[in-house]
């Protein structure tokens, strides 16, 4: 080979190199926002478990969420979101919140006396 060659041949090698740890950072990157943080939430008559949430601004999550007495509901009514509890079933509800304050959390379905103060607070801080 000439010594053209070799130093092209040089080049390439370098080039990929580069090519390749710019493509594992974006990897990365995209792995680290592609992972919501999960947040286990247990319905019990008549409370949430925890009763209180803290998430950041634009953080996206998942609820996970149980119950295994009745059927139960889970609202987020200032983010739009809700979802049904069966028992016995996990439902994954997720959420990204817009704006930081302090928000409810409800059960949104009648699940026997006592039902009208299930509430937690989902604290959303800047």
């Amino acid at each position: 080979m000439s010594g053209n060659m070799h130093a092209r041949r040089r080049w390439l090698l370098r080039a990929g190199s580069l090519v390749g740890l710019v493509a594992l950072s974006g990897r990365i990157a995209i792995r680290a926002q592609g992972n919501p943080r999960i947040i286990s939430v247990v319905a019990r008559k008549f409370t949430y478990e925890p009763a209180m949430v803290t998430l950041k601004v634009n953080e996206p999550v998942i609820f996970r969420l149980t119950t295994a007495d009745v059927v139960m509901g889970f609202s987020v009514p200032e983010f739009g979101v809700r979802a049904t509890l069966i028992p016995g079933q996990a439902v994954d509800l997720p959420l990204t919140p817009t704006k930081a304050g302090e928000f409810m959390f409800i059960c949104d379905v009648f699940c026997g006396s006592g039902h009208e103060s299930m509430e937690g607070t989902l604290r959303v801080t800047a």
